[in-house]
């Protein structure tokens, strides 16, 4: 009976596990191509994370406005660098990497 109860618990964390949304790291960052242009505490092409915190700290509905610049691009926001469309990025991973660049602000 042990062993059933050990299989069933196994195929439930297996379950659950691949039904989660991504977790956002530098490494999801990485693997997006986001790296390309952001650096997490330094601009390069485009700004930093860490500065893309501090800016929209307040903003009630910064992880749906970011997810969306993240799919659709944006242009205006930081310069006269458009920043593209990245529409191969999910929409899963493009929430979770907008909720991890708003975690930066405790690190500004």
């Amino acid at each position: 009976m042990m062993n059933r109860n050990c299989q069933l618990l196994h195929a439930a964390v297996l379950i659950s596990a691949l039904s989660a949304p991504a977790w956002a790291s530098p490494d999801l960052a990485d693997k997006s191509a986001c790296l390309n242009c952001h650096q997490v505490d330094k601009k390069i092409v485009g700004p930093s994370f860490v500065s893309i915190a501090a800016k929209y700290k307040d903003r009630k509905d910064i992880v749906a406005y970011l997810t969306e610049k993240i799919v659709k691009g944006s242009s205006g926001a930081w310069g006269t660098i458009p920043m593209p469309a990245n529409a191969q990025i999910k929409a899963d991973d493009a929430n979770a990497l907008s909720t991890w660049i708003m975690t930066l602000t405790e690190k500004k």
